[in-house]
């Protein structure tokens, strides 16, 4: 996986996205001082955004958060915007036409756009704007049809098609122009979760195959992971952070990012008690003993992600691993498919997810005492800056 840092500040965002560079290829894409307003609102405030060739870049962010307006920027769909976009290097506008930029990219959207006719003649509408020739569009069209799974389909009519079908021939569509850079907004968003499942892991098969650029914007923290080198998380039109997939879902800047990447244990207190790199915190009357650099009497954001967080029924830390064990009495439990959420109260609130299995075999139920466990070393710490 590839790696960034924070932005926020935006000297040092440069500086690390440069770090970037130096240490693998230049950019395909950079950006910078990207600015949209509408009236008086602010919708995107973007310093620095560079692009690799060949890396998949995952948006993620609520509803709002500015993700379509940054991929309508960056393709040129949605103007007019402040700031400067190059592309390999050129300035677009000045030393590389508009036209010819855009004819670099194709963009596939959340609610498929096909025109009345086959799935054939949508997937070569495209090519033939391009005025390619007959036998090319031909070969080009039924690659595609082939590497999506919808050859069968290809006299079909657009019409008639299922919303998976619909958006397969939309991304063959995409993919058949063979574009320096695919931007992809939410295209499984209306999909129901078996389509999307099987689109989604065709489509990380094929970003394998040919090693495609793209940024791909999405809600769900889950298809980011599976199909990204990096990711920039969103939220009020500015990029929060940006990293690999694994700095950024485990070493979150802030509480925002944290939430919303599944940190569902959030808690806020202050530093009582230091010995060398462990330290103890109070928070809620109860003491939590965590890892990091941080000073006495300093305020600290913890963070736990359900997942670390053990629960049994007889507390005692001579039983586990753990440093940190609380009792605590179980205030609801919501079913989630596969696993189960657990929310408790030991003094402060806790999550824990915990399977069907073991959510009967220790016979645990609303308003029953349990005992809940994590390391240490499982808790990320956010220091926070005095105001």
């Amino acid at each position: 996986m590839r790696n960034s840092n924070i932005l926020k500040d935006e000297a040092l965002y440069s500086m690390v996205d440069a770090k970037m560079v130096m240490s693998e290829s230049k950019p395909i894409l950079e950006a910078r001082n990207l600015e949209v307003r509408k009236g008086d609102t602010r919708l995107l405030a973007v310093p620095c955004l560079l692009i690799r060739e060949g890396e998949i870049l995952c948006l993620v962010g609520p509803n709002g958060a500015g993700k379509t307006t940054l991929l309508q920027t960056l393709s040129y769909l949605l103007k007019p915007f402040q700031g400067e976009i190059f592309f390999r290097g050129k300035k677009v506008g000045a030393n590389h036409s508009v036209l010819e930029y855009r004819r670099k990219l194709a963009m596939v959207f959340q609610e498929p756009l096909l025109f009345d006719t086959t799935v054939f003649e949508n997937v070569a509408s495209g090519l033939k704007i391009r005025g390619m020739k007959r036998g090319e569009i031909h070969d080009r069209v039924i690659e595609q049809l082939e590497r999506f799974g919808i050859n069968h389909l290809h006299d079909r009519s657009a019409k008639t098609l299922s919303g998976g079908e619909a958006q397969r021939t939309s991304l063959a569509r995409a993919f058949a122009l063979q574009p320096e850079i695919l931007l992809l907004d939410e295209p499984f968003a209306s999909l129901d979760p078996p389509t999307r499942n099987s689109l989604i892991e065709d489509l990380e098969h094929i970003f394998q195959q040919i090693q495609t650029t793209a940024i791909f914007a999405t809600h769900d923290r889950l298809e980011a992971l599976r199909l990204s080198d990096r990711i920039a998380v969103m939220n009020g039109g500015e990029i929060l952070q940006i990293g690999s997939s694994e700095e950024v879902m485990n070493h979150p800047v802030n509480e925002l990012v944290a939430s919303f990447l599944g940190m569902e244990t959030i808690l806020t207190g202050k530093v009582i008690k230091r010995n060398g790199r462990a330290f103890i915190t109070s928070i809620g009357g109860q003491e939590i003993e965590s890892v990091g650099e941080v000073h006495l009497g300093e305020a600290v954001t913890l963070c736990i992600r359900p997942e670390n967080v053990t629960l049994s029924v007889h507390p005692s830390k001579e039983v586990t691993s753990a440093t940190n064990v609380f009792p605590g009495k179980i205030v609801k439990i919501v079913p989630l498919g596969l696993y189960q959420k657990v929310q408790l109260n030991c003094g402060f609130p806790l999550v824990a997810y915990v399977t069907h299995h073991s959510l009967e075999n220790l016979s645990l139920r609303e308003g029953r005492e349990a005992a809940a466990s994590f390391k240490a070393t499982a808790i990320h710490v956010i220091r926070r800056k005095e105001r």
